[in-house]
């Protein structure tokens, strides 16, 4: 089977309900992946993903690396190829491949002529039930969240683990996800006040957030472990171990979420109908204001507005969900 499902590490975390149904159907199946460079790390989070293609859509040789994919799929024997790509010219690409079962969503005439299983496109709910649908008439396996192989550790007792940063691809876009440092600050000190036990963590794209983090927070009764995580599994493994999660809306959430922890999300532009499962184990927080856009980013917008309404949520806000919910 070749899959493809372009974007950054969230997405692919999306997608891996999908991959992991196929295996419980297809078990002897060879499943390859073609997917960003950005998102190669996938594959230190699960046993389903047996090769990967990675492909650039974005860059700027991009039609040779699509031709680059369409080459691998016809000259790579596969039974069935699936897209995640909601282009219309996506099913021309899979038809080109000349593979026999093609699976993607219903963009129109072209893609109910071209595709074997042309499925509806339903982005109003869980972005994994969204891409499950795809396979919905390859098995009738039904695997609703993200699961990952790692080693998990011992929980830390009282902890609250917070990983206050989102993508730089996502702030180079002007898509602006998270409240601002210095509240991150503030929420530090106010937990660590009501006696809990918090941990910071971070990636290279988080290195400025920490900084004014640092520059701001006054207790000193917290753990600095940012840069302590030196790839995807390393975080996945100190999540394992956080009693709660404090998080923004990037990819930490989804591992958090596979994981089954504890987890409170600051959600400002996005809609975390589509973000998160419905669950009591997730949290979300959210503005108390009354944007009539909201949410905005990625439906009616492509970028954030400059006075990011939806992002003004209070320290004291954020500690009272934590520590009462």
């Amino acid at each position: 089977m070749l899959v493809i499902n372009f974007g950054g590490i969230g997405d692919e975390i999306f997608f891996l309900p999908t991959l992991i149904s196929l295996k419980k159907e297809f078990p002897n199946s060879h499943i390859t992946l073609a997917l960003e460079p950005r998102s190669k790390s996938i594959v230190d989070l699960t046993d389903v993903i047996d090769e990967t293609l990675l492909i650039d859509p974005k860059g700027k040789d991009k039609y040779f690396q699509m031709f680059k994919l369409l080459l691998h799929a016809r000259n790579g024997k596969y039974d069935t190829v699936i897209s995640s790509g909601g282009n219309k010219l996506i099913s021309l690409l899979l038809f080109l491949s000349g593979i026999k079962t093609r699976c993607g969503y219903n963009t129109g005439k072209l893609s109910k002529f071209l595709l074997t299983n042309a499925v509806k496109l339903n982005k109003n709910q869980y972005a994994c039930a969204m891409y499950h649908d795809l396979i919905r008439d390859l098995t009738e396996y039904n695997t609703e969240l993200p699961q990952i192989n790692i080693n998990k550790k011992e929980s830390v007792t009282n902890s609250v683990l917070i990983h206050p940063g989102v993508s730089k691809l996502s702030i180079q876009k002007n898509c602006i996800k998270t409240i601002p440092p210095k509240t991150w600050a503030k929420v530090i000190d106010l937990l660590v006040a009501e006696g809990k036990r918090v941990m910071l963590i971070g990636g290279p794209d988080d290195k400025e957030c920490i900084e004014t983090i640092l520059e701001n927070v006054r207790t000193q009764n917290f753990e600095n472990l940012y840069g302590t995580t030196k790839n995807l599994k390393d975080l996945a493994e100190l999540i394992s171990s956080s009693e709660k999660f404090l998080c923004s809306d990037s990819a930490p959430l989804h591992i958090a979420v596979a994981l089954g922890i504890k987890t409170y999300v600051i959600f400002g532009p996005t809609d975390d109908n589509t973000l998160i499962p419905k669950s009591g184990n997730i949290v979300p927080i959210k503005a108390n204001d009354k944007c009539e856009m909201k949410p905005c980013l990625w439906t009616r917008r492509q970028t954030t507005c400059e006075k990011l309404s939806c992002l003004q949520i209070t320290a004291n806000q954020i500690c009272e969900t934590v520590l009462n919910s």
